[in-house]
């Protein structure tokens, strides 16, 4: 088990996630592939692409978002233990997992927060909202 590994592991089901560190007292740093968003979000966020390229059955991102004055993004970062590892799906290349270390190192940088970003957020979470009143 080491990083830029992607495992399978149960959280509210089944969920890939791609390890970001090597085990520690603490276990391994990690984060969950989720579906891409539906919408632009750049300036908000970055999304990396991981899937069938790298042993996954369907395609997938990690989603780094870029922390934002009184904005509390979701985090798909987590801390797992061994016992949470289920199998192994497959790795991330070398370039990928530099991607992922600059879209880290950028998530974890505070951005100014301008008129054009905060119009941006209001039309992502426009977006949301009508899909959430179509389901």
């Amino acid at each position: 088990m080491r990083r830029g590994e992607i495992w399978w592991v149960e959280f509210d089901e089944r969920r890939p996630v791609v390890l970001l560190s090597s085990e520690e007292p603490s276990g391994f740093l990690a984060m969950q592939v989720v579906a891409p968003a539906d919408s632009d979000i750049s300036g908000l966020g970055i999304e990396i692409a991981v899937g069938v390229e790298e042993g996954l059955p369907d395609d997938g991102v990690l989603r780094f978002v870029i922390p934002r004055p009184g904005f509390t993004p979701c985090t798909w970062l987590t801390t797992l233990s061994r016992d949470d590892l289920i199998s192994r799906a497959g790795i991330v290349s070398a370039a990928k997992l530099s991607e992922i270390d600059g879209a880290l190192r950028a998530s974890e940088q505070p951005e100014e927060w301008t008129p054009a970003v905060a119009a941006r957020l209001s039309e992502i979470k426009d977006s949301v909202r009508r899909l959430g009143q179509r389901g």
